[in-house]
């Protein structure tokens, strides 16, 4: 194992994640190979640690990644094969040159393992893009990213290799660099591809498959940045060495983003089957956490047993009723209250949504509304809504993201039920919230772009000029609702820089001038909490 002692660290709440977070390496290293050499694998450090790759046909390419079942890691976790197959068929039924895109548009607070990739081995990554590329004829290569440290990472592959963005007659592929928003659906592959045809980095609203007709309206290969480093993997091992490592069924490594109650957010690579107690041991979470978030925010929650029961699968996690997704994995201890963390999160997700779709955009900040009212002492009548609501929303936005919140929200519920029956019975689990799961805060924008979530502004009222005219609610209901006695109910979160400007207007049209927008303060973890954290730095 390749690792610095995670426990050397105390847990930092309320706070972003690093770009390039510490990496730990269990077994061998195959994504990861290289990197106790160099913080930065250049091309001429990529070849001496992972030899040169051989051209390969289109067909050979989609066996290759048949024999080692090869599925997408960027949630969806389709077969890269049946992707490959579809667009070279595409192609050659429509006589179109196809284009290749690495999505490595990665919006989520807790997922950091693409970003380690392009930062630290983004010749790994275009390796299999370039491959793909070459077996398919394509002519364009994309490379979508969300932040400045790794647009510059792959800025520099792309000079290494001496790739250019500009069409050249006859020989070579056009390499561009994608720079799409740091949001929760920009990862979306109709809003990476929607980007790289000059429009809004947002979901199409008509969904239209990309390996008929996407960048450009050609056949398109869009896939995660680590499923295109596995692939160039599995290409310089061949089927054999590679499924050596892993399950049979699932064999090679994955990628984990560790958050949440540990000393300090990690990446890890491991084999396939490892038991995930194993890796929250590593990482340094509880012993007994009290639940572990699987696959991000638009993943489900487990309890301890199944925490130690299960192993790193999309099988294994499944049965659980986990998720594996984008290889997310965030504990919590038992010091803070579960419902309220994921109140957070819900509220950060329905401000996240891209305003397009009704049921997404009024139905997300409805029932992350209704999970506040039951953390309120709201009964009963409050889960009901909550239940309702959550219902209403599935299914039926233009992209996945509120059926993503919509399992997020019935997992929470499912996880936790003696909390819950604690706030829906009695007085609240008596907990505070100390705010251990990462969401963005203002040091996460962007510097150079602007683009960053945050704006470090929360909207607030003033209670005693407030009228209960509602037309705030109107104009920004991601991050207003309606109260059953009429009155506004604010989402205790920061106002997003997508909705800055419809903050303001609220603002502008409360005609009692109730509605402000002001500095939002930095979160702290409450006192128990605080206490907690300085026995252990004592």
């Amino acid at each position: 194992m390749n690792a610095r002692d995670p426990h050397s660290a105390h847990p930092t709440r309320n706070a972003p994640l690093p770009d390039v977070p510490h990496v730990i390496t269990v077994g061998l290293p195959h994504l990861t190979a290289g990197f106790d050499l160099a913080a930065r694998l250049d091309l001429t450090t990529h070849l001496k640690v992972h030899g040169p790759l051989a051209p390969v046909t289109g067909e050979h390419l989609a066996s290759l990644a048949e024999d080692v079942s090869l599925q997408g890691r960027g949630g969806a976790g389709f077969p890269f094969a049946r992707k490959l197959r579809a667009v070279a068929e595409a192609s050659a039924r429509r006589g179109a040159l196809p284009v290749v895109v690495v999505n490595a548009s990665e919006g989520e607070p807790a997922c950091r393992k693409d970003t380690v990739l392009l930062n630290r081995a983004p010749h790994l990554v275009l390796d299999g893009a370039l491959l793909a590329a070459e077996a398919l004829g394509a002519r364009t290569l994309y490379v979508a990213v969300t932040r400045d440290s790794t647009e510059a990472s792959v800025r520099d592959a792309f000079a290494e290799r001496g790739l250019s963005d500009r069409r050249l007659r006859n020989r070579g592929i056009r390499a561009l660099v994608l720079r799409t928003p740091e949001r929760m659906v920009t990862g979306e592959a109709s809003a990476v591809i929607r980007a790289a045809n000059g429009g809004p980095a947002l979901p199409a609203g008509r969904r239209e498959r990309a390996a008929e007709s996407g960048v450009a309206g050609a056949p398109t290969l869009l896939s995660n940045a680590e499923t295109y480093a596995q692939l160039a993997v599995a290409a310089r091992l061949g089927p054999q060495r590679y499924s050596r490592t892993g399950l049979p069924d699932e064999p090679g490594t994955v990628l984990l983003t560790l958050s949440g109650a540990v000393p300090q957010p990690l990446v890890l690579e491991v084999p396939s089957g490892v038991p995930l107690g194993h890796v929250l041991q590593l990482a340094g979470a509880p012993p007994v956490p009290q639940g572990v978030l699987t696959g991000g925010y638009h993943g489900s929650w487990i309890d301890a047993y199944a925490a130690h029961d299960a192993a790193v699968s999309r099988a294994s996690l499944a049965a659980f009723g986990g998720a594996l997704g984008a290889g997310a994995l965030l504990p919590i201890g038992q010091e803070t209250c579960p419902l309220g963390e994921s109140l957070r999160v819900a509220n950060w997700l329905a401000a996240e949504t891209a305003g397009q779709c009704g049921p997404c955009k009024l139905g997300l900040p409805a029932a992350a509304g209704s999970l506040s009212d039951v953390l309120d002492g709201g009964g009963q009548a409050a889960l009901e809504r909550l239940r309702e609501t959550t219902r209403a929303a599935r299914g039926r936005g233009a992209c996945k993201h509120p059926d993503g919140s919509v399992r997020f929200l019935l997992s929470t519920l499912n996880a936790f039920t003696d909390d819950l029956a604690a706030h829906v019975l009695g007085g609240g689990c008596g907990r505070p919230t100390t705010g251990v799961l990462p969401l963005p805060g203002p040091a996460a924008r962007s510097s150079a772009s602007g683009r960053g979530v945050p704006s470090g502004e929360k909207l607030a009222v003033d209670w005693t000029l407030c009228q209960g005219h509602g037309l705030c609610a109107d104009v920004v209901p991601e991050l207003i609702r309606l109260g059953n006695d009429g009155y506004p109910a604010l989402a205790d979160a920061a106002v997003p820089l997508h909705l800055r400007a419809r903050a303001q207007r609220a603002v502008r049209r409360c005609p009692a001038l109730a509605l402000r927008v002001e500095s939002a303060p930095a979160e702290r973890p409450a006192a128990p909490a605080r206490r907690a954290l300085d026995r252990r730095r004592g």
